[in-house]
Parts: structure tokens; sequence; C-alpha cells
């Protein structure tokens, strides 16, 4: 952070510091903690976050975004501070209990994983002769209560893991839940502290992102596009897929007869669901090749960047479903 971005960066936060000790004026928390936190918060998710410097505007911005409160109250609980802590269990308690109760498969379960939660947010580790809190993770990006809705789910899953030598993504579902199972491995729970993009780094990086997406569905072979058409647009089933691939009126036919054909194996042979998953994986993959290179030729980016654009891939920003760039290709 440059000279006039500190000075930026110290006055605004003073004010923010100001506001939060108002509110709550027996917190305990220092001008100096607080800024402390929000200084390490903002080198990692701005200005270290793009080879681009930040400017002025940006970094107030990114400030702006902060739930302030928030923040000040999580410093305050890691701290020890009373108060602080009669505020949060007053305010969170049930809201975590219900979280837990829709996550975990019993009501044990439940009660088992907020009293976990509840001992790592207080400290039950000793470092350096200091008590490590859990809340000394919350960085103010995101509201507190979806930090704490990732933290339970966290939770749950080292819970099930210290119990298990091996976890499969069948056991998870069985354990946790199908809904919680399918929020981690597919999409990660809205609101958590480690997977929000904010708003600045997603308009930095949000026009290459769908740009090259776009570029790399464009670049597909055209059985490549109706394969993953047929899946994710018409909504397909594997075994329907088969059976239309099967079908001599279809537009794979003549691409799975010239596959089998070079394999010299039978052209009019059963398509098997495995086979219809082998060629979508295959696809996902071009897709995913097609796009890291798109970003990384035309748009220069690097390593890092690429990462920050996969991740808002991964939210769809190309608007409702990003399997949509098929339908003008196909």
């Amino acid at each position: 952070m440059n000279e006039v971005l500190q000075q930026v960066f110290d006055v605004v936060t003073s004010e923010l510091f100001e506001r939060c000790r108002e509110n709550a004026p027996n917190f305990g928390v220092t001008v100096e903690r607080f800024q402390a936190s929000l200084e390490k918060t903002t080198r990692k998710y701005l200005i270290d976050a793009s080879a681009e410097p930040a400017t002025e505007a940006d970094l107030r911005a990114f400030i702006e975004m902060i739930q302030a409160d928030d923040l000040f109250l999580a410093l305050a609980c890691a701290d020890g501070n009373e108060r602080a802590w009669w505020e949060f269990d007053h305010g969170n308690r049930s809201y975590m209990e219900r979280v837990a109760r829709h996550l975990a498969k019993t009501e044990a379960d439940a009660e088992e994983v907020v009293d976990w939660v509840y001992g790592e947010l207080y400290g039950t580790r000793v470092v350096d002769g200091e008590r490590v809190s859990k809340f000394a993770t919350y960085s103010g990006r995101g509201s507190m209560r979806g930090w704490l809705r990732t933290v339970i789910w966290h939770s749950l899953v080292d819970m099930h893991r210290a119990s298990h030598d091996e976890v499969s993504l069948d056991e998870m579902t069985e354990n946790v839940g199908e809904g919680a199972a399918q929020a981690s491995f597919a999409t990660a729970p809205a609101g958590g502290e480690d997977i929000m993009i904010e708003g600045i780094t997603r308009d930095r990086y949000r026009k290459a992102t769908v740009t090259s997406l776009a570029n790399a569905f464009a670049s597909l072979e055209a059985h490549e596009r109706l394969l993953l058409m047929y899946y994710h647009v018409d909504n397909l089933k594997l075994r329907e897929i088969s059976r239309l691939v099967e079908n001599e009126g279809s537009p794979l036919r003549g691409w799975f007869q010239r596959r089998s054909q070079s394999r010299e194996k039978d052209p009019n042979a059963k398509i098997h669901e495995s086979t219809v998953m082998r060629w979508l994986e295959k696809s996902y993959a071009r897709v995913l090749q097609l796009f890291r290179d798109e970003l990384k030729g035309p748009h220069g980016l690097s390593d890092a960047e690429i990462e920050i654009c996969m991740g808002l891939a991964t939210q769809d920003l190309a608007g409702g479903d990003i399997y949509r760039n098929l339908t003008g290709n196909a």
C-alpha cells in the first residue's frame, strides 16, 4: 500500500471505527486492533489480489463493503469481551441451531456441532501463550451469519472425518444430508467468508470471464456443444442421450460411428451411459482448457488472476446459466 493509499486508509478506517464504537461502546476494541484487521484484509483481497495497482476509489469502495459492526463484534469476542459474547450469543445462537439442524443428519449431531463451533469461536487452543479464537478468521467480507453458516458446515465435515478413515461423496451425502453435500461439492454455501469475491474484483475480471467463457464454448467441436446442450440445456438423462445416439437420425450418430470405426469396433454397438459420461467429462476438460487458454493468451492474465476468473465463472456471471452459451453455437 503506497503512502497516499495508506493515508486514505487511515482516515476512512478511523471514521468507521468511531461509528462502531458509538454503536458498541463497551466492547473494548481499540482503533489499532480494528485497523490492523482491516489492513490485513485489504492487502489480501484488494492490494495483492491484482497486478493492477488499486486506486483511491477502489480502496474506499472496498472499505465501504466491509460489515464493520460484525467485524467489531468478532474482534471483541476474540478478545474475550463478556458484553460482546452476550450480544453474539443473544443474536446468533438460535440462528446457528437452525442452520445446524438443517445441515446435520440428527438432532444430536446438530447440538454437538453447535457446541463444537462455540468452543472454536471461544478458542480452545493456546499458541505462544495466547488463546486462538476462530473469530480471528472473520474479516468482515460478507455477513457474520454467512460466515457462521460456512463454519458450521466445515465443522460438520471435520466431525465426520474424525470418525471415518476415509470419506466418500456417498458417505457425506448420507451422513450430513444431500443438500449440504451438494452445497460443498457443487456450489459453495452463499455468504461464506472464504469463497466470496468482492464487487471490485468481480468488476475487474468480469468482462474477461464472460468473454472467455463464450469463446470457449464457441471453439468446441459441434458434437461437444451438442452433447453439453443435451445434458445441461435440454436436461436429458445419460440414458436418454445414449438412446438418442443410437438413433440413425441423431447428429451425434455419425461422429460416434467414425470413432468406432477408427477403433475397429462395431459402429452399431449399444451406447452405454458410462460412455456418454466419459464424453461429457472430456467436453468439460476441453471447455476448461479453452477457457484458461483464452484468459492467458488474448487477455494476458496471470495464473493467480485466472483462478479469480475461475471463481467468477462458477458463480455464473454470464447470467442465468453458463451453458446458455451453447444455444447460440449448437
